[in-house]
């Protein structure tokens, strides 16, 4: 990502630069906010379904980074309704509130109506730039009643970075409200001569109806109920249908999108209640979160800040859910593939070869006032496309597809070596080629995320531990590949590459009085002697030389680093360890899933069942039993829950993927494409699950469901349904 908490300004050092920096006024957890998303438009709303847009807000309704609805507020004769119940449903795509009247008095202070009488359902998704709620109004009371349902609304048209916190010294124009007969259309023309517009459109017609407010009278007999309907569009077309068609319309094709990515995806089912609703959450995150791109599904960052397409993101999220679901490692590869960069643009820090960091669609990023209308400033997003690559090839043996992509990877692996390696010593490095971009371009992006012994901050170009790895996965993983296209050379000389970098990797970056790999090297080549969490990706993509195994999970799994809810970005006692930041002590889920990943590829089953346990321990704790961005690194308490972290994003791709790796890591869950076999290196179920079923994995055009169960220690596996000549290896 590329914004921090409000301590932790990108783009410079000495946190002198605001310009960028999330307000953390208020805790989006105290504030038990709902999420919704579909495609490109997303929506923050209370718990009430309301959105106010204060300072440091993220409520509204979102469309292409631009605020199309920054005002909401349902009242009930003049008063808010009592919240009854929030959530959303189990598919993530619907919003339910019930709410109910309060005590109703006249001006002279008489009852007109006791509270608890009428009741309100708001029901409310997203589909296709579109925000629809029906609202279903019900009278309980013996007596009729006569109530005025009212909907403010108002929309500000501020750009993403304005909501957080991004100060500008112009504006553009702000249009008067359009009223038709139920309908309002609310519209800005920005400065970059752009007009973007949100309609308001009621069913029925309402009985009153402003620029800024509709009301519709409603006449109750006792045990009556009234549907209304409101939608509302984000730069909609100049002719739309009537509100209640535009919601039947958008459901029914909601409903559609949603079991289509259902079914491509396994079904799994365990012994735990618990886990299984922790993990339907988590799947239905992601599946919310993936936008369908002509390229093919493509998961969105997360909601609010990152609800768009990141390089790193995506292809740690592919990596998560591999086993899963490849089609989103497909999906992610081809659209990076099309929008990898072809040339230089010190702006953007781009670099011919390179791979996507951000997109960016609003005024802002249009105008040049941020720089990631398209942003190339990650160091890692590239090594990360090639190893997906190997990857998916391996999980899929899908040659048609690296085919088509392969002078893509070509041009990456032509920049890892032309462009990445700054300074000619055979490692990668970053720095910017523009004062506007990231300082630290690697996923722990705070501008105070890389640091000495003594707490002074390293200076560039800074070659990352995780960097080398992943340039090491790269080469082996697309090695296979390069052979199976007919490059047999070029396959002896990544082998080779890979090979020698494994030697000087650990001459380098393993630190014996630490008993772990330093997380960087700085410009000097000093290491930066500090325990953290980046070792562990050392570990999952095999760099680690087998001797270096065993005190690299130790470490990780000390007191110190483990918090018993999950391994720390940095450890206790090191500078700069501060539990709450963003960077420097917290716990981010998909960092422990690759952690996990990584102890279970050299068999360390009881190390990564303990991650796993401690992260569904956190997230039975959480709101919807949904694993947030990241949460503090604050010890693991008896009776106690994790601490939030205020600003984290909610639901988040990789976050949400890291029940998916994490099952994996500890089955041992492997493929052979070629023997058709689906594998198990000595199976684990931690000891929340005693059983795991697995069905529809597919395997070389057939399927496979079947069951793990505990037995002592280990687990046994069998086969409950084939489709296709698809068996199991299981080594023990």
């Amino acid at each position: 990502m590329n914004i921090q908490d409000a301590s932790r300004p990108i783009g410079s050092e000495d946190r002198g630069d605001d310009r960028f920096v999330i307000p953390a006024t208020t805790s989006f957890q105290e504030k038990q906010l709902r999420t919704l998303k579909h495609g490109d438009t997303f929506a923050v709303f209370d718990h009430y379904g309301d959105a106010f847009s204060d300072a440091g807000s993220a409520e509204g309704l979102f469309h292409r980074d631009t605020r199309h609805l920054s005002h909401l507020l349902l009242t009930i004769d003049g008063a808010r309704p009592i919240l009854l119940s929030s959530t959303v449903r189990d598919d993530d795509a619907t919003l339910v509130c019930d709410l109910t009247n309060p005590d109703i008095r006249d001006r002279a202070g008489a009852t007109l109506a006791v509270h608890d009488m009428i009741h309100i359902r708001r029901s409310r998704f997203l589909y296709a730039g579109g925000c629809h709620e029906r609202l279903v109004v019900q009278n309980f009371d013996v007596e009729a009643h006569r109530t005025t349902l009212s909907l403010s609304f108002g929309a500000d048209f501020a750009d993403l970075f304005e909501v957080r916190g991004h100060r500008r010294a112009r504006r553009g124009e702000t249009h008067a409200p359009v009223v038709e007969t139920d309908r309002v259309r609310l519209a800005y023309t920005g400065l970059d001569d752009r007009r973007r517009e949100t309609l308001v459109a009621f069913a029925p017609t309402p009985d009153r109806l402003a620029g800024d407010r509709a009301a519709f009278v409603l006449d109750l007999e006792p045990g009556a109920a009234r549907v209304l309907h409101v939608s509302i569009l984000c730069d909609p077309p100049a002719v739309t249908a009537p509100a209640v068609r535009l919601f039947s319309t958008a459901l029914h094709a909601q409903r559609r999108s949603l079991r289509r990515h259902a079914m491509r995806a396994v079904g799994v089912a365990t012994s735990n209640e618990l886990f299984d609703e922790m993990l339907r959450r988590a799947v239905n995150d992601l599946h919310v979160l993936i936008t369908d791109t002509p390229e093919g599904p493509y998961p969105y960052a997360g909601i609010p800040w990152f609800s768009t397409v990141f390089g790193r993101d995506a292809l740690i999220t592919a990596f998560e859910t591999l086993w899963f679901d490849p089609q989103i490692a497909r999906g992610v590869l081809r659209h990076l593939a099309v929008h990898q960069a072809t040339a230089f643009d010190a702006a953007a820090d781009a670099e011919p070869g390179k791979i996507l960091h951000e997109v960016r669609w609003g005024e802002m990023a249009e105008l040049g006032e941020v720089p990631f209308r398209r942003y190339y400033g990650s160091i890692d997003s590239t090594p990360l496309f090639v190893m997906l690559a190997g990857a998916y090839f391996e999980r899929t043996e899908d040659l048609a597809t690296l085919a088509e992509i392969w002078p893509n990877l070509e041009a990456a692996l032509a920049w890892i070596r032309e462009y990445g390696d700054r300074d000619g010593d055979g490692f990668v490095e970053y720095g910017r080629r523009t004062e506007a971009g990231l300082a630290n371009q690697g996923w722990k992006d705070s501008s105070d995320s890389v640091f000495h012994a003594d707490g002074a901050l390293a200076t560039g170009p800074i070659a990352l531990v995780e960097v080398q790895a992943y340039v090491y996965a790269a080469w082996r993983g697309i090695a296979p590949v390069a052979a199976r296209l007919g490059r047999a050379e070029t396959a002896l000389d990544l082998e080779r590459d890979a090979a020698d970098l494994r030697r000087r990797f650990d001459a380098a970056f393993f630190d014996a009085d630490l008993g772990t790999f330093v997380p960087a090297l700085d410009g000097a080549k000093r290491p930066c002697r500090v325990v953290t969490s980046n070792a562990g990706h050392a570990l999952f993509t095999g760099i680690a030389l087998p001797e270096r195994v065993a005190p690299v999970a130790a470490a990780l799994m000390r007191a110190t680093s483990f918090s018993g809810w999950g391994v720390r970005t940095i450890a206790a006692g090191q500078p700069r360890y501060n539990p709450m930041s963003y960077h420097n002590g917290s716990v981010w889920p998909h960092d422990n899933a690759l952690i996990a990943m990584g102890l279970g590829r050299f068999g360390l089953r009881a190390e990564a069942a303990r991650v796993f346990e401690g992260l569904f321990a956190a997230s039975v704790h959480f709101d919807l039993r949904r694993l947030p961005e990241l949460f503090c690194g604050l010890t693991r308490r008896r009776a106690q829950g994790p601490t939030s972290y205020p600003v984290a994003c909610s639901p988040q791709a990789w976050a949400a993927a890291a029940p998916l790796a994490l099952l994996q890591a500890t089955l041992g869950l492997g493929f052979d494409v070629a023997e058709r076999r689906l594998l198990f290196d000595r199976p684990r179920l931690p000891a929340f699950l005693d059983e795991v079923t697995l069905r529809g994995i597919a395997i070389a055009g057939g399927s496979i469901d079947v069951s793990i169960r505990r037995v002592g220690d280990e687990a046994a596996i069998s086969v409950i349904g084939r489709d296709g000549p698809v068996g199991i290896r299981v080594t023990s």
